[in-house]
């Protein structure tokens, strides 16, 4: 698997960019704010190492985690709301896109990862 390819992880970094993006623009509720900042940022991060490192299969479980706990952050941060589309709505779609990438590539990951181990 090369390096900068994997179409995964680039929806992963425009999902956290997304995210992160959007907590400055969405109305503010809780802690939507931070935690959206914080995680945006941290699943960008978990993107680009995964792109440049693509047999790290720790980071795709990382990166499933983050998307958990952008699942879960709205109720975490008290940011859960009725609008039609607001913060909590960002939360929810860009974790479950991020877990979701984030499942289909581990077993790439770890082909990756093995082939790489020489014999």
């Amino acid at each position: 698997m090369k390096k900068w390819t994997r179409w995964e992880d680039w929806v992963t970094i425009a999902a956290g960019l997304a995210v992160a993006s959007a907590a400055f623009f969405l109305s503010p509720m809780g802690a939507s704010v931070p935690i959206m900042v914080v995680l945006g940022i941290l699943l960008i991060a978990s993107g680009f190492v995964n792109l440049a490192w693509p047999g790290l299969v720790a980071m795709e479980y990382v990166q499933g985690g983050l998307g958990v706990l952008l699942i879960i952050s709205p109720w975490v941060g008290r940011y859960v709301e009725t609008d039609v589309f607001g913060p909590a709505w960002m939360s929810w779609i860009c974790g479950t896109i991020a877990l979701v990438l984030a499942a289909l590539a581990i077993r790439p990951a770890m082909r990756a990862h093995h082939d790489a181990i020489t014999h």
